[in-house]
């Protein structure tokens, strides 16, 4: 570290208060930070952080802290993309960068442009707390998966368009089921621009629901760094977004013991490019073998349908009824021409005892009739204007007009006079 001036020397031979130099507040700050960005420029500090905040212009202010002191870090938009996790208060972290101060609070602060997680490694931090996060979303749940068609007519396919993935991939398609369509979206799948890319290939299949059937989301074998891509947000986002449009998605990243945050998300996950170009398409020979099986099982169904209809059209003949029909058709008659005599014989039966019947209620009802009564000299006597029979005199008044009703017809007469019992009546 180099010789730094500072604001005085002393010399003793000189007066003190010749020796002091005024400063203002900014040159004194300026020395300041200019001894510490030369002593401290490039430091590693530990510690935990708290009052995490990132604001909308993407910088990041943070305090880290231990047991007994802390101090202002900020970390610039630049470097916070960097990042392959993302930090939150109560992580202990190690982190690269210079102090400086902030003149205009006159604080010291660190100036931070790389971070590490204690303990964990970051991308193994940063897959952890996606996958946390994700599966709190519920985009893991087993029945938001969709199932793959049997027969897919178009499938889609986005990896690179160079190596063996695409070549092995369009050479098992080709082999197993030629009827379908194979439609390559080329994409980037490592770096900083493969994230994008493969999640704009997956937005441009959404918008294909009704054209394209399946999608695979493909790459060969890697690091965990090559294959990171494939854990980033927006790629598990565009797999979601394109699962709900209606698309399936399966994922075939790197080999069976790479897993990545693609593979939760998508529909299926295959441990290799070339098992999922196998899974979403049948086997043609398979196929064919079970279409013969069909056919086999379809012509033996039809034959045991035609030697049964034959067996039994054989026993229909053996009846007596069918050998000779007609007699059968006579009998028949011969039943019905009997039945409509014992109806003809019934009804006639029924009828006379009806008339017999009537008869009787008819002669008693001529017994009971009051003509009869008449027949023998009686005869009925009621008032005009009123239909009740007279049994006495009481209630007659001299002048009353009388109906009388004898055998032969009516007379209608007028009261002189009244005599109840041989008493005249006044």
């Amino acid at each position: 570290m180099s010789h730094l001036p500072f604001p005085f020397e002393r010399r003793p031979s000189t007066p003190v208060s010749q020796q002091l130099r005024e400063l203002t507040v900014t040159e004194l700050t300026a020395l300041i930070r200019e001894m510490l960005e030369e002593a401290f420029g490039n430091v590693w500090v530990c510690g935990e952080i708290s009052n995490y905040k990132q604001y909308t212009s993407g910088h990041v202010y943070f305090t880290l802290k231990d047991g007994q002191a802390q101090i202002r870090c900020v970390l610039w938009r630049d470097a916070a993309r960097q990042l392959r996790f993302q930090p939150e208060d109560g992580l202990q972290v190690l982190v690269r960068g210079r102090v400086s101060v902030y003149p205009q609070r006159g604080d010291y602060q660190l100036y931070v442009w790389e971070m590490q997680p204690r303990g964990l490694g970051p991308l193994e931090l940063a897959f952890r707390q996606l996958y946390e996060k994700l599966q709190k979303r519920g985009w893991f749940a087993p029945e938001r998966k969709r199932p793959l068609p049997r027969v897919p007519r178009r499938i889609g396919i986005i990896t690179s368009p160079r190596g063996a993935v695409i070549r092995d991939m369009l050479r098992i398609l080709g082999r197993r089921w030629p009827l379908a369509e194979v439609w390559v979206c080329p994409v980037t799948v490592q770096g900083d621009t493969a994230p994008e890319e493969i999640a704009t290939a997956l937005h441009w299949f959404s918008r294909l629901a009704t054209v394209v059937d399946v999608v695979i989301v493909a790459r060969g074998g890697g690091s965990a760094e090559d294959l990171w891509a494939f854990n980033e947000e927006s790629v598990a986002a565009a797999i979601r977004l394109c699962s709900d449009s209606g698309v399936p998605v399966v994922s075939a990243i790197g080999h069976e013991v790479d897993w990545t945050i693609a593979d939760y998300v998508a529909d299926k996950r295959a441990a290799t490019p070339s098992e999922a170009a196998e899974m979403v398409v049948p086997d043609q020979q398979q196929v064919r073998h079970y279409l013969r099986q069909l056919q086999t099982r379809l012509v033996q169904g039809l034959q045991r349908r035609v030697t049964s209809a034959h067996q039994q059209l054989q026993s229909f003949q053996r009846r007596p009824a069918l050998k000779r029909p007609l007699d059968r058709v006579h009998h028949l008659k011969q039943e019905l021409d009997e039945w409509n005599d014992r109806l003809t014989r019934s009804m006639l039966r029924l009828l006379i005892g009806w008339r017999e019947t009537l008869g009787h209620f008819a002669a008693h009802l001529q017994v009971l009739s009051p003509l009869q009564v008449l027949q023998r000299g009686y005869s009925l006597t009621w008032k005009e204007g009123n239909a009740v029979l007279l049994r006495s005199v009481e209630g007659l008044a001299a002048g009353d007009l009388l109906i009388t009703q004898l055998a032969s017809g009516r007379i209608r007469s007028r009261v002189v006079s009244l005599e109840a019992n041989g008493e005249a009546q006044p």
